[in-house]
């Protein structure tokens, strides 16, 4: 049909030839991201890239822990090294400038720069003040996330996101930081995908600390966007120029068929990924729905906190990768029911651009007071390879593509969608699946840590060429 993503752009399979396309990235004449003041950047994490997990001062996180129990991440392996980027920062600095990509998002590494007792680690924070002056020079806009789940381990032993003391902790935090660091960010996000951090560490233990309950993941949750609340006055305070929002993770959930039924959890797949997170910032409160999922399982919410929760963003980030196709689970829940015949990632997601541009307009009719929007991260993982030098990742730019056309859309019906961060620069640590995933637009060769950029990074950097040429 018209409105549809995958018709805007047409599909590529991977096995499409190289110069089947004479161009097969740029977007239409009419597209928005032609506009100049559309940020189009890339986006890291501190435990993805850095390495240098017991230099300089930098206390264990709860990811230096789970990784080294045998069993939790792929093949064992860990971050330790990863994209060696805290010693290679510089070079990777020139790397981003030279693709002309004009926003870089990362995060700090919170065990890097205060000790146990809350003091300053400064050659952790150094760290970050040289990489971000660097950025600053080359013109690069910089968007900080503070928490991207490498918390502190001496926390998570005094309870972690289960203490609420834990938020009051992430305030501290936050406040030396953003003292220590105003001037050189563009816009602070307060936590990256809080809901991977309450479900997948507390819920179902696919992540760090590795704990499964239903009633933590909820308690966790509260206090993550607690932490939030409380950080996000200290932030104004301390850096009143930059923008102040946080970064959610958002799920498409399509029922499996018109049944009630399989409508009803449809609806409660997206109450679980995106209302959890979103209602509670902009409405107050917490969808009742979520505990007919999981009943009995209300967090403690102390007086005021709504309030804190819920105070006004400068901007709102979106990760999105995927749809997820549900059915009734027969009792209050809902089940996955995987589609057949349809596009896959490395990571078995389905490449549904649609979901994207559908969850867009749908927040603006819910949410009025919806705030502008970056879409903060959208990738996928492809095995990629180094042939004769180069990296042909047909897939990936199809998959962005298409997405971007999602986006464009969006835009068209009202949303207002300010930037694109492209997930991810490089290749890195992908969590449990450890190093076999690979999201970057550049690849890193982890026994040389050489970096080899993609035809995908190539096709932008031409687009952004275009862009400016024309502005």
């Amino acid at each position: 049909m018209a409105n549809d993503a995958s018709a805007v752009f047409d599909t590529l399979s991977p096995a499409v030839s190289k110069g089947s396309l004479a161009d097969p990235f740029t977007p239409p004449a009419d597209s928005s991201l032609w506009r100049k003041n559309f940020l189009l950047g890339a986006a890291t994490a501190s435990y993805q890239i850095e390495g240098a997990v017991n230099e300089d001062g930098r206390l264990p996180s709860i990811w230096d822990t789970f990784s080294a129990i045998p069993g939790k991440v792929l093949a064992g392996d860990t971050g330790a090294v990863a994209c060696d980027h805290y010693h290679r920062w510089e070079a990777d600095v020139e790397m981003l400038a030279s693709l002309g990509l004009e926003g870089y998002r990362l995060s700090i590494a919170w065990p890097r720069v205060m000790d146990a007792a809350g003091a300053p680690n400064r050659k952790g924070i150094d760290f970050y003040k040289r990489l971000l002056n660097r950025l600053k020079e080359k013109g690069i806009t910089t968007f900080v996330t503070l928490y991207h789940w490498d918390l502190p381990q001496h926390l998570e032993d005094r309870g972690g996101w289960l203490n609420r003391d834990t938020a009051y902790r992430f305030a501290d935090y936050a406040d030396l930081m953003s003292c220590e660091l105003a001037g050189t960010v563009d816009a602070w996000a307060t936590l990256n995908e809080p809901w991977c951090s309450a479900y997948l560490g507390y819920g179902n233990g696919h992540h760090a600390p590795g704990l499964a309950n239903d009633r933590f993941a909820t308690q966790a949750m509260h206090h993550l966007l607690l932490a939030h609340g409380l950080a996000v006055p200290v932030l104004r305070a301390n850096d009143p120029a930059s923008q102040k929002g946080i970064v959610a993770n958002i799920g498409r959930g399509t029922a499996n068929s018109d049944s009630a039924a399989d409508q009803r959890a449809a609806h409660l797949f997206e109450v679980q990924h995106n209302a959890w997170i979103l209602d509670p910032l902009l409405k107050g409160s917490y969808p009742q729905d979520l505990f007919e999922l999981w009943p009995g399982t209300e967090p403690l919410v102390l007086d005021g906190d709504m309030e804190t929760i819920s105070a006004p963003l400068d901007f709102l980030g979106i990760n999105y990768y995927f749809r997820t196709n549900v059915a009734s689970d027969g009792a209050h829940g809902f089940r996955d029911v995987p589609l057949e015949g349809v596009e896959r990632t490395q990571m078995g997601w389905e490449v549904y651009p649609d979901g994207l541009r559908d969850l867009l307009t749908g927040f603006k009719e819910t949410y009025h007071n919806l705030p502008p929007i970056y879409i903060t991260e959208n990738g996928m993982a492809s095995d990629d390879e180094v042939t004769d030098g180069r990296v042909e990742d047909t897939q990936r730019i199809s998959f962005l593509r298409r997405h971007l056309a999602a986006v464009d859309q969006a835009i068209k019906a009202g949303v207002d969608i300010r930037g694109y961060f492209l997930w991810s620069l490089m290749d890195n640590f992908e969590w449990a699946f450890g190093y076999e995933r690979r999201f970057g637009v550049v690849h890193v060769d982890y026994s040389t840590q050489k970096r080899t950029i993609k035809r995908s990074a190539e096709l932008v950097e031409k687009f952004l060429q275009e862009r400016k040429a024309k502005a």
